[in-house]
């Protein structure tokens, strides 16, 4: 019902404005960072960004995210672009708004708003393919929407074509039946939740029991941030077809396959994606979906060393498996994308300290495998390099955890046997 007020429709690209702000704990070179994500995730969902606006602020205005004069700097902007015949479609903000929020922004700015978090549920719910996904896409953005249910019936306050919003003489008569709807929503959409979790329930039974019939075999789970290249990975070792493509979000199912490396069989599993401030309803409700990283014997955590800010997102990624319950198992660290590195060269006169962008990758390397000891590898996907280290590493890995886990030699050979055959 109200589920498109928060949609970017596929077929038609609407033009999008950004928001956001620079505090205490999120400095310019972050936000920035932060907004480029967000540009990213919009031109996922189908939108064209226009223009950015910033703010510094202690923390998010509570009535209104920015302050005053930066909402009437925004509003001037879409008014500006009206006049010229190009009209802003959106406003985008970065962080998660209150319903108090979205209804003040709305009535100020007279265009549609969205947070980040709406925005991430619409990719998921363009993404969602199987029945699974499609469940808990749905169940995350109900949970989104019933505290922000009465924004949803501010199309009655207008009708009095009074006061409005603000409660006065317009509205009279029109109370009543605003507040009857909003409760029978408010119960229309909790017994479909309770639906929902309850199909979720049944699926989780399902999966548990595909999960038990695998038989002994080690389980391996690609983690990562979004868009570092965990399903070209997929494919180059289950030699399989699973879908890879340059945007956000592009695996909401998890995918597994059986991997054969030297006669060694073991089940390969790629996983969502994870993402800076990924909201929580959306990690509740794809729980199920995470049980293959929960599940796992190893996790390969693939990383994006060409993006400037790659350590953050090791760190966003240890920081979900520890909310999930991933964290404290075995990992191999593989650096992806090494063919799209980039560092500057420091000029010899320059005295200044070098920062991690004046590095070059071998320096890096070194760094990271001084770390990481044996566990930290660099590789290309794309351009297959290092592919064959890789392999050889994770095989290493897979046989040592199976003769812990199944110590029993005869079978463990036999079996090897059965499955290749």
């Amino acid at each position: 019902m109200a589920m498109k007020e928060f949609v970017i429709s596929e077929a038609q690209t609407e033009t999008a404005v950004l928001v956001g702000l620079i505090t205490q704990t999120q400095d310019e070179r972050k936000t920035n960072e932060y907004l480029d994500e967000l540009a990213f995730l919009a031109e996922t969902a189908g939108a064209e960004v226009v223009k950015r606006f910033t703010q510094k602020l202690p923390t998010a205005h509570s009535v209104t995210y920015v302050g005053k004069g930066k909402l009437e700097e925004i509003r001037q902007y879409i008014r500006n672009e009206e006049e010229e015949e190009r009209e802003v479609g959106m406003v985008i903000f970065d962080d998660e708004l209150s319903a108090k929020q979205i209804r003040n922004i709305e009535a100020e700015l007279k265009v549609k708003i969205l947070d980040r978090t709406s925005l991430i549920l619409d990719i998921f719910a363009m993404r969602a393919q199987t029945a699974n996904a499609k469940t808990q896409v749905e169940l995350a953005q109900y949970k989104y929407m019933l505290p922000r249910l009465q924004r949803l019936w501010t199309h009655l306050e207008r009708q009095g074509g009074g006061s409005g919003a603000g409660g006065g003489k317009g509205s009279v008569g029109l109370r009543g039946p605003g507040e009857t709807q909003l409760e029978m929503d408010r119960r229309i959409i909790l017994n479909r939740m309770s639906l929902l979790k309850e199909r979720l329930a049944e699926i989780d039974k399902q999966k548990a029991t595909q999960r038990k019939n695998r038989g002994r075999m080690i389980r391996v789970a690609l983690v990562g941030y979004t868009n570092v290249g965990k399903s070209t990975m997929m494919n180059l070792l289950s030699k399989s077809e699973v879908f890879a493509e340059n945007k956000l979000f592009a695996t909401l199912d998890t995918t597994v396959r059986k991997v054969i490396i030297e006669n060694l069989p073991f089940l390969l599993s790629d996983t969502v994606g994870f993402i800076r401030k990924l909201p929580t309803d959306l990690v509740d409700s794809f729980k199920s979906t995470l049980d293959e990283v929960r599940e796992a014997d190893l996790l390969v955590h693939v990383v994006d060393i060409s993006h400037p800010g790659f350590e953050e997102q090791i760190e966003v990624v240890n920081k979900t498996l520890a909310e999930i319950g991933g964290s404290g198992k075995p990992v191999i660290l593989v650096f992806n994308k090494i063919d799209a590195y980039t560092y500057v060269e420091k000029a010899p006169d320059d005295l200044t300290p070098r920062t991690k962008e004046n590095l070059t990758l071998e320096e890096l390397m070194k760094t990271w495998m001084a770390k990481m000891e044996d566990n930290c590898l660099f590789i290309s996907a794309r351009e297959r390099i290092n592919m064959d280290e890789l392999k050889n590493v994770v095989y290493q890995r897979v046989k040592e955890l199976h003769v812990q886990k199944y110590p029993y030699n005869d079978f463990l050979y036999q079996t090897y046997e059965e499955e290749v055959e």
